[in-house]
């Protein structure tokens, strides 16, 4: 399900460029930017901004590579994120993990055949208190067994991801 990105640039994202263009810590935010209209940094993208940034193409991708935030690949409609912090991981988050992969047919870092989910784990969530963890959207989901994840997955199949502006 892979969507083609479209390599003209939203004039608002333009315009961003622009205002920021000449400001110390540019690239982060316009990174930011990109990532929050495409939801990942496409490559044709990366390229326009390296251009109207006139910096190399190198240090965007060595920006994008270097903080996990940013993304290289178009991750699925619904992005889950398992905490893999000490509490999480003493009470179960490693099978929330496998559980998930067969589930949705996908691991970490890998998105669903269908583009539904896509996987990653993090240190830590900060709700150490509800281990095991995960989110769906930034909806944080406590206290799971592998045997609750069919339930949590389907109050997102089928449903929009809401824009983000």
């Amino acid at each position: 399900m892979q969507v083609e990105t479209q390599t003209e640039l939203s004039p608002a994202l333009l315009e961003f460029i622009r205002q920021w263009k000449d400001k110390p810590g540019n690239l982060i935010m316009v990174l930011h930017k990109v990532q929050e209209e495409y939801r990942y940094v496409p490559r044709e993208v990366a390229f326009k901004v390296a251009e109207l940034l006139e910096v190399p193409l190198a240090k965007i991708y060595g920006v994008i590579t270097f903080y996990h935030l940013f993304k290289l690949k178009q991750p699925g409609r619904h992005q889950i994120a398992v905490c893999m912090g000490t509490a999480c991981y003493l009470k179960g988050g490693e099978d929330l993990i496998r559980e998930l992969e067969a589930l949705i047919g996908a691991g970490v870092n890998r998105v669903s055949p269908d583009g539904e989910f896509s996987v990653e784990v993090v240190r830590c969530l900060g709700c150490c208190g509800l281990a095991p963890v995960l989110t769906i959207d930034g909806e944080v989901y406590g206290n799971l067994k592998k045997a609750d994840l069919p339930d949590v997955l389907a109050k997102y199949q089928g449903r929009q991801v809401a824009a983000v502006a």
